[in-house]
């Protein structure tokens, strides 16, 4: 996963070596040496992360990290404090101050690499999930003004799984402070089952359990449709590390690192529940603003009218963080054969199941639309040829590989597409084509698919017109 990391610290050779390491790992790397520098290079730049450093003289990294939170032009940045600093209170004060994470020097880079990783992932949805809020607002619908800092954590329905039973005892006593509900379980199996019938809004889950694994609950959590949002907190020894980022791969939110610190696990535990609850609202937001006015009301897809005003900001968004914006334009092969031969009810269940297998085999921040009839088109964000060219195949697989069980005589049917790829790639200068190039490039890719026997993929590398 690429991503544009900052790196902010007073000490030349702690920027040199912080990013050498990042670069080594495929990051794109930027540096400031001070605070103020550090506030201009994320509004001039638009970083994916913020690694910095606390002390650092004039403006330190506290004052540095409440200044980002406090302005909402930059406020979604992650941020990880990156100090020398190892009392507890000091986590929990950067933690207060709006910090995602506080690294200790010198950094385990496992957890460096993981950490950066796992919140930037984060980053990409949320992002994904304000862009489609403020298209929901060009489209004359309200959009909220709240932020994750805005959201309360009293009050919160938290799952901990742990066997030993003074920590148990330890973690329930302090979420108490915040009135929390809290079901704590000695079993993955039993909490797995609990999480699958209430609504939790943070899973705490410890890594030393005696006689389970609680990474394998973590994939268990993150692959069921249910609890797959749900924040997940692991509890950690020291020495293991290198589990931590295993779980923060599979999906794990956060860590804390035992023996238990009662604020800083308070203050872990809020920063989780508020997120979660932004998270929910903007979502909950999105979902009744645009209702049927901007979806197919076949197949729940976009539809056109979406499409036509979405499009043009993720265009602009990979033009302002030099990222390639990927399009594939597909339709159904010989679909009005399909109409004619078995009636327009199993066309509109082909139309239904393809729309379904493409949702199904794409990631949750792109955009999948259905422009009309059996055309559809997807846009993926931050997406080069090669990995667009990957997705469309496998697409197309997908479809064509499995037959399609309908309601006619005939019990199934198969069905494929073809699909045109093209994909926008920020100039040195700054342009970037507009929409309607794009979507006309990948255009003249699917004819040629077409009209090279169907079932293919083709790319158009010509490049923007």
């Amino acid at each position: 996963m690429s991503a544009r990391v900052l790196v902010v610290d007073d000490v030349l050779p702690n920027v040199k070596l912080l990013a050498a390491k990042l670069t080594r790992e495929y990051f794109d790397v930027i540096t400031a040496s001070s605070g103020p520098e550090a506030l201009d290079r994320i509004r001039d730049h638009q970083p994916d992360i913020v690694l910095l450093d606390v002390m650092m003289p004039g403006m330190d990294g506290f004052e540095v990290c409440e200044r980002i939170r406090s302005d909402p032009a930059i406020m979604h940045i992650p941020v990880v404090m990156v100090t020398a600093l190892s009392d507890a209170a000091d986590r929990v004060r950067g933690l207060e101050a709006g910090a995602d994470d506080f690294l200790t020097k010198p950094v385990n880079d496992v957890a460096l690499f993981a950490r950066v990783r796992s919140l930037v992932r984060l980053k990409m949805m949320m992002d994904e999930w304000r862009l489609r809020e403020s298209t929901s607002g060009q489209l004359g619908v309200l959009v909220s003004t709240d932020s994750v800092q805005t959201q309360s954590a009293e009050g919160a329905r938290i799952l901990v799984v742990e066997d030993s039973a003074i920590d148990r005892d330890k973690i329930g006593e302090t979420l108490a402070r915040d009135r929390s509900s809290v079901v704590a379980l000695e079993s993955c199996g039993a909490a797995l089952e609990r999480a699958q019938q209430e609504e939790f809004e943070l899973i705490i889950v410890s890594l030393t359990l005696l006689r389970e694994d609680g990474l394998r609950l973590c994939s268990q959590l993150r692959s069921h449709e249910r609890t797959r949002q749900a924040p997940v907190l692991l509890l950690a020894d020291e020495a293991d590390m290198d589990r931590v980022a295993k779980g923060l791969e599979l999906g794990a939110n956060d860590y804390l690192i035992k023996p238990i610190d009662r604020n800083e696990l308070l203050a872990r535990a809020r920063t989780q529940v508020r997120r979660k609850r932004y998270q929910d609202r903007l979502r909950a937001n999105y979902e009744q603003s645009l209702s049927l006015a901007l979806t197919d009301s076949l197949t729940g897809l976009f539809n056109r009218r979406y499409l036509s005003a979405h499009l043009p900001r993720l265009l602009d968004r990979g033009r302002e963080n030099a990222k390639p914006v990927a399009a594939l334009l597909f339709d159904i092969d010989h679909f009005k054969l399909v109409n004619d031969s078995y009636g327009h009810a199993i066309g509109d269940e082909v139309l239904k199941e393809v729309a379904g297998r493409a949702g199904r085999n794409l990631r949750n921040f792109d955009l999948v639309a259905r422009l009309g009839g059996e055309e559809f088109v997807v846009v993926m964000p931050d997406t080069d040829l090669t990995q667009a060219l990957v997705v469309a195949e496998r697409l197309r697989s997908r479809i064509s590989d499995e037959g399609f069980k309908v309601g006619a005589p005939v019990g199934e049917i198969g069905v494929s597409i073809s699909i045109g790829v093209a994909v926008a790639e920020a100039g040195p200068d700054g342009h970037v084509e507009t929409g309607e190039s794009l979507l006309r490039r990948a255009d003249v890719a699917l004819y040629q698919a077409k009209r090279s026997g169907r079932n293919k993929v083709v790319a158009d590398v010509a490049g923007a017109a």
